[in-house]
Formats: structure tokens, C-alpha cells, sequence
């Protein structure tokens, strides 16, 4: 198998066929005249052809050299581009974020692109999912910044807002209040909404049954909107949707949406005190 070709050894190629000239090539990469004809024998005995026609004048490529040299500079370029990326140190550094969908706003898309903006070098990892697992993932120290929502705050909370819920209808109303038994559409277990959901109707003695379950606000406010049944939403999370709040169905406790991070100051805080100005506007 031939070896691979040295990248300086095919510079003085490019160099020669550019110049046409062993000297100006030699003068262009700052080497003598020997050096570059050593290194073409040396690039020749690899190939297994002569690659130079030294008795032109000028100097020119065999047949085999200029079948060579279209390579010989695309990898040139290649090994270029590769320094220049080592040497670049965007993305090299990470921050793992953990936050509920809902929370995943376009506001708060535009203050990790500010940060992107102002640290290259860092890597923002989002991951979205129920605040149950989030919070355990965090405490498993799978994240460096979670937001999560929770009925109490944790002593080691950095900031925490108040998430008021209300429950909701299809806006062309779907009877639920004469129902015998409430139709709901709910998010899978072990999600907050649905237990607190659960909880409350068990309280005020009502029969109810699960109709629609989904794993995203987004399919769960279409099936609430589509008249499937009710639910427990935030109210921040259902704007522009085509749905009315059922107050008739008892009033709710707000959650509490909590942001934790890990200890440290520089671009971690940073980022956390952006993270917390986007839920401080939501929630305001």
C-alpha cells in the first residue's frame, strides 16, 4: 500500500508547477534549491513516476504530475482548513441546559443566542422534557442550569416564579360541567399538571377520565382546543389558542417554576442571570 503523501513534500510540487522554476520555487517557500529537488525525488520515489520534467525550460509536470496536482492542492486546502479549525476554539466548551417545553420560548431562544453571540467558544445543550426528570437528572449532575416547575422551591433554588394554572375548554364549549364524568387531556404520568389535575377533582368529589394523553403542550393544547376535554394549563402557556377558562371547575394553586444551577460565576452566571430576566418577564 503506498504511503501517505507528506503535505511538504507536496507544497514543493505546487510550488514548481505555480513557478515554473526550481529556484523561484525554492525563494517562495523560504528553502534552498536542493531542498526542494530532495524533496521531489523524495515525492517521485513515493509516487513510483517522475513527476517533474526537469529539462524543460521552464520546468514543467509529466503526464503523471499534473494527474497529481489537482490532489496535491485539495489537500494542501484540506490540511489548511483543519489548522485553522484546531486553532479556532468555537464550540469547544459546554453548558448543559434542562427545561420544561413550554419554557423553551422564542425569548428565551434569543437570550442563548445573545450568549452564543458573546461566548463562541461555548456550546449551549438543550434538552426539554417533563420538570420531574429534569430536576432528577440535575441532582445526577446531568445538567449545569435547570429550570423545572414544582409545588415548593428547593433551598439551593436560585430564582423561582409564580406559574399561574387555570383549567380550559375547547372555545366553542364541550359540556364538561354537565358531564357525568369529566373527558380529560392530560400530559403522561408522572407529569405535574396531570397529578395536580387529578388531586383537585378528587377533592371536590367529581368522576373524571383520562381521554387524551400526549407528551407535548403542544398536542395537549390541540386536543383541549379540538373540544377532547379539559385541562390544567398554564395560563402563559395557551395565548393565540382557541381556548376558555373554566373557571366553574374550582379555583387552582399557582405552581412554582424554580431555576437551579451549579456553583460559579463567569459565563454560567451569566447565562443563568439571562435565563432569569426571560422567566422574570414571562412571569411578570
Amino acid at each position: 500500500m503506498m504511503a501517505m503523501f507528506d503535505p511538504r513534500l507536496l507544497r514543493s510540487l505546487v510550488a514548481i508547477a505555480d513557478s515554473g522554476n526550481f529556484t523561484h520555487a525554492a525563494e517562495r517557500l523560504n528553502m534552498t534549491q536542493s531542498t526542494i529537488s530532495q524533496q521531489i525525488g523524495r515525492l517521485e520515489a513515493m509516487a513510483g513516476h517522475r513527476l517533474v520534467d526537469r529539462s524543460a525550460r521552464p520546468v514543467c509536470l509529466t503526464a503523471m504530475g499534473e494527474r497529481l496536482i489537482g490532489h496535491a492542492r485539495r489537500i494542501l486546502l484540506l490540511n489548511e482548513d483543519a489548522a485553522l479549525l484546531l486553532r479556532d476554539p468555537a464550540g469547544t466548551a459546554a453548558i448543559s441546559i434542562g427545561l420544561p417545553e413550554d419554557l423553551a420560548t422564542g425569548a428565551m431562544a434569543q437570550a442563548f443566542a445573545g450568549f452564543a453571540r458573546a461566548h463562541r467558544h461555548i456550546r449551549l445543550d438543550a434538552t426539554t422534557g417533563l420538570s420531574r426528570d429534569l430536576a432528577q437528572r440535575y441532582r445526577q449532575g446531568e445538567f449545569d442550569i435547570v429550570v423545572v416547575k414544582e409545588a415548593e422551591t428547593g433551598a439551593d433554588c436560585r430564582a423561582a416564579f409564580a406559574e399561574p394554572l387555570g383549567w380550559f375548554a375547547a372555545a366553542e364549549g364541550v359540556g364538561v360541567v354537565d358531564e357525568e364524568a369529566l373527558p380529560l387531556v392530560c400530559f403522561p404520568a408522572g407529569g405535574l399538571y396531570r397529578d395536580q389535575m387529578f388531586a383537585q377533582l378528587e377533592r371536590e368529589g367529581r368522576r373524571w377520565f383520562v381521554a387524551f394523553s400526549g407528551s407535548s403542550l403542544q398536542s395537549v393544547v390541540a386536543a383541549v382546543a379540538a373540544g377532547v376535554g379539559v385541562s390544567l394549563l398554564p395560563l402563559a402557556a395557551v395565548g393565540g389558542a382557541k381556548l376558555v377558562r373554566r373557571t366553574d371547575l374550582g379555583g387552582v394553586a399557582p405552581m412554582r417554576v424554580s431555576l437551579y444551577a451549579r456553583e460559579g460565576d463567569g459565563p454560567l452566571a451569566e447565562l443563568g442571570r439571562a435565563m432569569v430576566a426571560v422567566l422574570d418577564a414571562r412571569a411578570g
